[in-house]
């Protein structure tokens, strides 16, 4: 069952998104509170943590340098900085994590305080805090970051919206995946987690926006699997998930997010309460194992797109701290959904991952091109030629006239 260890037990009719959306501003309902900013010396970071460390959160405190303004999908910009300092440091890491197609080794959020809806943009509140997460699932990414945190850029270069680096501390303790597994309290009774960013796994090619304990539990085996050194058999532990593990109580509430470099995600935030069977102890490694992979959910996420900020997972049930969606997301998210179905519909050959993936490049792009975005800007983010990105908008253009 495990091998290699010795440890025990968005109607189309609709006007534009900019004929939409209000100059005015919209404050967010339910902002994060955070501390003000620290003293500028703070980025000096004398973090360290033992050479064998394989997980690790580390927590970025930034500020902006004034009252600037994000784009809706700016988490896009955030991933590319991080790859380029990446690239920078250690171009053999960044190529493997720029080319690798199974899971990806570290997590990012987006920014964590109170970020303004103001038209189609947000915009960023001068001596306000914000907070950015990244983690780390192998031992290459921390050695990566050991290296990076004792020589961190002054400012974060997001397009129009520098932000300035205070401060950088640990947020989970930095573990090997052996120290987890040896580590669980196998007295406990339940597994509390909050879902603080919206979360969403990828099922029959479409988002499934339910914390069933097989998606959950599959997704943090997926991480486990590639990382740990210590492989679990899928289909027995999903089996024995099926059975095992039970939801005793949760809240939660949907919501739709553009999320990654194209297309929208349908996921869900909230909290979830999972508990065990009293059958569940006939395999006390997989009862051990479900407590692990619970410990582990903060530092891998949850669900799919956790380098572009979705699945944030905390431990504990943590309603307060849940992070409002920002509106303009929202709103984003629902024009390019909308889009993606109507040049699905009118494609001829209506199936196939190849239908749905041209559908939901032009509908991102137009979508973004509505919200004012330069096409340079579009293409930049989609890491496409800008003649290819400026080919789709125009079909896209024509295709809604249709």
């Amino acid at each position: 069952m495990i091998s290699n260890l010795t440890l025990s037990p968005l109607p189309i009719t609709k006007a534009p998104l900019r004929e939409v959306l209000s100059p005015r501003y919209i404050p967010n309902p339910t902002p994060v509170e955070v501390p003000r900013t620290l003293p500028k010396e703070a980025v000096t970071s004398h973090l360290t943590w033992p050479a064998d460390t394989e997980l690790l959160g580390l927590v970025f405190e930034v500020t902006p340098r004034a009252a600037d303004y994000l784009y809706a999908q700016y988490t896009i910009g955030l991933h590319a900085w991080f790859l380029d300092q990446v690239r920078q440091a250690d171009p053999e890491l960044s190529a493997y994590l720029h080319d690798v197609q199974t899971e990806k080794p570290f997590t990012l959020s987006g920014l964590e305080g109170k970020l303004v809806s103001c038209g189609k943009d947000f915009q960023l509140q001068p001596g306000e805090t914000y907070r950015w997460y990244v983690t780390a699932l192998s031992k290459p990414v921390v050695q990566f970051l050991q290296q990076w945190v004792k020589q961190l850029p002054e400012t974060i270069a997001l397009r129009k919206a520098p932000l300035e680096i205070r401060s950088c501390k640990i947020s989970i303790a930095p573990t090997t995946y052996r120290q987890l597994f040896a580590s669980q309290d196998m007295n406990s009774s339940t597994l509390q987690l909050s879902f603080m960013t919206p979360t969403s796994f990828r099922r029959k090619k479409h988002h499934f926006p339910l914390p069933v304990p097989a998606n959950v539990f599959h997704s943090y085996l997926r991480r486990w699997n590639d990382f740990s050194g210590m492989n679990i058999d899928r289909d027995l532990f999903l089996k024995w998930v099926e059975e095992s593990v039970l939801i005793h109580r949760h809240e939660l509430q949907s919501a739709k997010v553009a999320a990654g470099k194209k297309g929208m995600v349908t996921g869900f935030t909230g909290l979830v309460e999972f508990g065990l069977s009293r059958q569940s102890g006939e395999v006390p490694e997989f009862e051990r194992l479900f407590y692990t992979l619970g410990q582990f959910a903060p530092y891998c996420g949850t669900g799919h797109k956790t380098t572009f900020g979705l699945g944030q997972t905390r431990l504990g049930w943590s309603i307060e701290e849940a992070i409002p969606i920002p509106s303009i997301q929202g709103m984003l998210a629902e024009r390019i959904g909308e889009l993606t179905e109507l040049f699905i519909g009118q494609r001829k050959r209506k199936g196939g991952d190849r239908a749905r993936e041209i559908a939901e490049t032009w509908a991102t792009i137009l979508a973004r091109r509505e919200l004012g975005e330069s096409l340079q800007a579009i293409a930049s983010d989609l890491q496409m030629p800008y003649q290819t990105v400026k080919t789709y908008a125009k079909l896209a253009r024509r295709a809604l006239k249709v």
